[in-house]
């Protein structure tokens, strides 16, 4: 990384576009559960849990920044004040295991013989005393037309609510304070303002990160009633070098959620996959993701999970603990042992950038209890002695079965068809050659 002037410097890098990052290179089912497509096999992603209940929303927010901490900062578009007590940091280990818990998944099932059928802890608020600095930082925001409405400290973050009576003075203010905006930043902050929306911008306390052991950037999370279901992505998109990667996982209690202003498009499930696949699950999964973006322009939002967060099936990581889900925020669990009802997970995934997305995300809660999961099946051929007349029944649909699975896998992953059928051991044409049996093989071979 090049050296650089130690001012705060704004950009990307939450790849959520909902916040900055002061950093300028920001860039149910039977079966056997073997493998999940887990948020890190994509590169610049960002992940955000949404709970809510009517006008109630806990929202928690993880980043894959890299570098000094020093050189961090979030600018959060919200659209209520927050108090010292609506904020929290939580644990990244939580998200990570409702990752797990929602990851498309890799299942394996096992042909019968063909011949005998089977039919954390809370954190006291630490006051911040107005320095003579803090006093001139009041001066300055005054004389800009920006009110720094609330100031905090929580764990390692510094905190400042901020709200202001134009974008140009707001930006004015930013830029004095050490925050380098990016171009196009203008525009949109005055859109968030004519909505009435403050802006909550979080830098690390590097004292209060040494003292607390930490050597990662926690998520934090901040609870606010609002009508508005939506997530701002549109700041972060202004200096993004490419393409992002956003997971939001929603925590509802009665059903699946969907956008409102983007189509919401399951991806392709319940499909059969050649076997080797079990060895490169993530490259499978990481081209069928491409190739759905490459068809739908990078203008769909994906669902990739939606379950009753009870139970799970097949299982790639246990249901999270009702302690867990309450760590999120999940205000409606009571605390206890056993599953916890009434909170349904969705795992929306989109590739975004400012031209497919110029507006934020705006969600809807729907009454849809329908079980769905990224899925996709091994199906091992059976391996034993069979002599048995179904046997070579049995015999003519594998080789048919293999064929179709490479032209599922070759059509949902853009991968060349040749290729996929050498690997199987089909040859190059079809169920007709290599190591597909032909038809008199069986006269006297088995």
């Amino acid at each position: 990384m090049k050296t650089r002037n130690r001012r705060n410097v704004i950009a990307t890098g939450l790849a959520l576009a909902l916040a900055f990052l002061l950093h300028t290179d920001a860039r149910a089912f039977c079966g056997f559960y073997v493998a999940k497509a887990d948020t890190k096999l994509f590169n610049k992603a960002s992940q955000v849990v949404l709970v809510r209940d009517g006008d109630r929303t806990v929202i928690t927010m993880s980043n894959d920044f890299q570098g000094d901490p020093k050189e961090f900062a979030m600018v959060i578009p919200v659209p209520t004040f927050v108090e010292r007590e609506q904020i929290h940091v939580g644990e990244r280990a939580v998200i990570e295991h409702l990752d797990a818990y929602t990851s498309p998944r890799l299942v394996e099932y096992h042909d019968s013989d063909p011949c005998s059928p089977v039919y954390e802890r809370s954190m006291a608020p630490r006051t911040v005393a107005k320095s003579d600095a803090a006093e001139e930082r009041l001066r300055a925001a005054r004389a800009e037309g920006v009110s720094i409405e609330a100031s905090y400290s929580v764990g390692e973050y510094d905190i400042l609510i901020l709200s202001a009576q134009q974008s140009d003075g707001l930006a004015r203010w930013l830029r004095q304070s050490g925050y380098r905006l990016p171009d196009g930043a203008v525009p949109v902050l005055s859109s968030y303002l004519k909505q009435g929306m403050r802006f909550f911008v979080a830098k690390v306390n590097l004292e209060a990160q040494s003292k607390l052991g930490f050597s990662y950037l926690r998520p934090l999370q901040v609870a606010y009633e609002s009508p508005k279901f939506m997530l701002p992505i549109r700041l972060g998109t202004l200096n993004a070098n490419g393409s992002q990667e956003l997971f939001v996982y929603t925590l509802t209690r009665k059903g699946r959620v969907e956008t409102t202003n983007y189509r919401t498009v399951k991806l392709p499930t319940g499909i059969e996959v050649p076997t080797y696949l079990k060895a490169d699950f993530g490259d499978f999964y990481t081209s069928l993701f491409d190739e759905q973006v490459r068809r739908e322009d990078m203008r769909v939002v994906f669902t990739e999970y939606a379950w009753d967060m009870a139970w799970c099936d097949p299982c790639a990581a246990d249901p999270l603990s009702r302690q867990e889900l309450r760590d999120l925020g999940v205000f409606w669990v009571e605390p206890g042992v056993g599953p916890a009802l009434d909170v349904f997970v969705t795992r929306l995934h989109l590739r975004y950038d400012a031209e497919r997305f110029p507006a934020d995300l705006v969600f809807q809660e729907t009454g849809d209890r329908s079980n769905f999961q990224g899925r996709y099946v091994l199906r091992h051929p059976f391996a034993g002695p069979a002599t048995c007349p179904a046997a070579q029944q049995y015999r003519e649909q594998l080789a048919q079965r293999r064929e179709r699975e490479a032209q599922t896998l070759a059509s949902l992953t853009g991968w060349d068809l040749a290729e996929i059928r050498r690997r199987i051991g089909l040859g190059g044409n079809g169920p007709s050659s290599g190591a597909a049996r032909r038809w008199w093989q069986s006269l006297w071979h088995d």
